[in-house]
């Protein structure tokens, strides 16, 4: 019975171990923050992913033809990409009877690719093979998720219309399934998707015992030693932040920009002020992703720091108080008596 006991007390983790391991996984939301502002730059030119979003759109398409009949839909071009589906039933609303969709960056399923993929690579304790592979397969079952998702459009959207034919309300099962999906339910897959691969590779116990037993030659840390520059490197980021929100949001001329092609994109018109448009947005961003991309690198040599380890294996120490102290002493034992010789020899002789 005590044995079982003293098993069971060693499983479980202290109060410290709760806390260290709670400090190495709080580097996890920064980097998703830091991930969310990268992505929401890279996204705010239209169809910035314009190669993933037209495989998705010809695979959507493909697939669809398959499943419900080559007349259930049709590929064509939005913003100048074919990356547009049209639906087709005889129950749809509207005059040609068909719903028209199209494969933007968000629909492409990169945001949850990068999410899924900034998990995975800041767990501690796995190698950075197996990190690698695990983004590779999770990264392949998101996109197939993604598309299992854009093909159950189409018969949501039937059923909908079949049972209130003719009518724009048939669509709302299809909108409410879209927005679900859209909020919640990819990240509750995502995290699914994490929890359980972090229970496959060993979970906490490999990340404590990484904590102690760390194989890399190097590592890319938080930085310990703060000089004057670092703090520079840090203002200078934020500068650049700075200059590119304003960059878009105090431009007026792009802001107006912005108010057209929203216009423009719920109105469905392609007129040579909507692209005139286009690329006045387009070039306000570009301007604030460059700022942007400058500043988080400055920033990031502020932050961070590259350490190797010594000869003998060891990582490398801040030096403690006490450190200091014996370093004080041992300077006062070298130091030299003080004084001329004759005072001294006289004070020996007394």
């Amino acid at each position: 019975m005590g044995t079982v006991a003293s098993s069971k007390a060693s499983d479980d983790m202290s109060w410290g171990e709760v806390a260290q391991l709670g400090l190495r996984y709080g580097k996890i939301p920064l980097a998703l923050l830091a991930v969310e502002a990268l992505y929401w730059f890279i996204t705010q030119p239209s169809d910035t992913l314009a190669l993933i979003q037209v495989t998705e759109a010809y695979i959507w398409n493909e697939v669809t033809q398959l499943m419900f009949g080559e007349g259930a839909s049709t590929l064509s071009t939005h913003n100048g990409w074919m990356t547009r589906i049209d639906f087709h039933h005889e129950a749809f609303p509207g005059a040609f009877n068909s719903v028209g969709l199209y494969v933007s960056d968000e629909c492409a399923g990169v945001h949850e690719m990068i999410f899924l993929s900034t998990l995975v690579l800041m767990t501690d304790g796995v190698t950075q093979r197996e990190k690698f592979k695990a983004v590779a397969v999770m990264c392949g079952i998101v996109y197939v998720l993604n598309i299992v998702r854009l093909v159950a459009f189409y018969p949501i959207a039937v059923e909908g219309c079949l049972a209130n034919p003719n009518q724009p309300e048939c669509l709302n099962d299809m909108w409410n399934f879209h927005t679900f999906v859209y909020q919640w339910g990819f990240l509750i897959v995502l995290l699914l998707m994490w929890l359980a691969w972090f229970k496959f590779i060993g979970g906490a116990n490999r990340t404590m015992k990484a904590a102690h037993e760390e194989k890399e030659q190097w590592r890319i840390i938080l930085r310990k030693r703060w000089e004057q520059k670092h703090f520079a490197f840090i203002g200078v980021m934020i500068a650049f932040f700075g200059i590119a929100w304003f960059w878009v949001n105090g431009n007026s001329t792009a802001m107006d920009a912005k108010s057209v092609i929203d216009f423009c994109a719920f109105s469905d018109l392609t007129t040579p002020n909507c692209y005139q448009a286009q690329n006045t947005w387009d070039n306000a961003i570009q301007g604030a992703w460059s700022f942007a991309i400058l500043g988080l690198v400055i920033g990031t040599l502020g932050f961070y720091e590259i350490e190797r380890k010594d000869s003998e294996g060891n990582w490398p120490t801040l030096p403690s108080q006490e450190d200091a102290n014996e370093e004080e002493e041992s300077k006062g034992k070298k130091e030299k008596p003080k004084g001329s010789w004759r005072s001294r020899s006289t004070s020996e002789e007394e």
